[in-house]
């Protein structure tokens, strides 16, 4: 491999993500239950926030939206303005949650440093992946920080011009097959798939890739030997 940049998602690959979505989540559907069975529940939500996420985009100020209009939807415009404010207060709460860096993060971004050029590419609100980015203490690692409304092909494309690199010259690493691994390769880059133990509905898809620029690890550490 050719590589001369390397790029990190950041939820979940970085730092712990989804847990935080699943938690409020939970406290949603225990605040709404004298309206709907948890399990219907959780299907409107998915819809909504599916619907919602070309107008509103990825992150936890579009997933409050949801809620918000889930809440709406399922109690006829029947809540309380007290419900409202408690879903608010959840997403809020979300916003203050600590950065937990994922284990083995700190060691392979300092190996790595000098040696490649490191980014972070990630998806989401521009102005909670900085937050997180900077509770995390792990911007000095960084050339350059990418925050996209979505990972697609064209993304990754805009991303290879600004770092005037060619595809074969980029390795993308995350933990969604969808966003990290698959635009990557169809654009002739490598990709590292480091699988996180819960991942978000809309981002899983069927993992059985096979390319010769794809590779699967356990832990992110693990990618350390294969750049040996």
């Amino acid at each position: 491999m050719d590589i001369k940049v390397i790029a990190f998602d950041a939820d979940d690959t970085l730092w712990v993500n989804e847990p935080y979505f699943r938690k409020t989540e939970e406290a949603f559907f225990e605040l709404m239950s004298d309206y709907l069975q948890q399990r219907s529940l959780e299907r409107e939500l998915m819809k909504i926030e599916i619907g919602n996420l070309p107008l509103y985009g990825y992150g936890v100020k579009g997933f409050i939206l949801s809620m918000i209009e889930a809440a709406l939807k399922v109690s006829d415009k029947t809540i309380s303005i007290e419900v409202v404010d408690r879903i608010l207060q959840l997403g809020k709460s979300m916003l203050d949650e600590p950065i937990e860096l994922l284990e083995g993060v700190e060691e392979v971004l300092k190996t790595l440093k000098g040696q490649y050029r490191l980014v972070v590419a990630t998806k989401g609100d521009l102005l909670d992946q900085e937050r997180k980015l900077r509770k995390s203490n792990l911007g000095h690692y960084f050339h350059h920080i990418e925050i996209m409304s979505e990972k697609d092909e064209a993304n990754y494309q805009k991303l290879l011009r600004h770092l005037d690199i060619h595809p074969h010259e980029l390795l993308m690493v995350g933990n969604s097959l969808k966003s990290d691994v698959l635009p990557v390769l169809n654009i002739g880059g490598h990709a590292i798939h480091v699988p996180y133990h819960i991942t978000w509905e809309h981002e899983m898809i069927e993992n059985n890739i096979e390319h010769e620029n794809f590779k699967m690890v356990n832990t992110i550490s693990e990618i350390l030997p294969l750049l040996a």
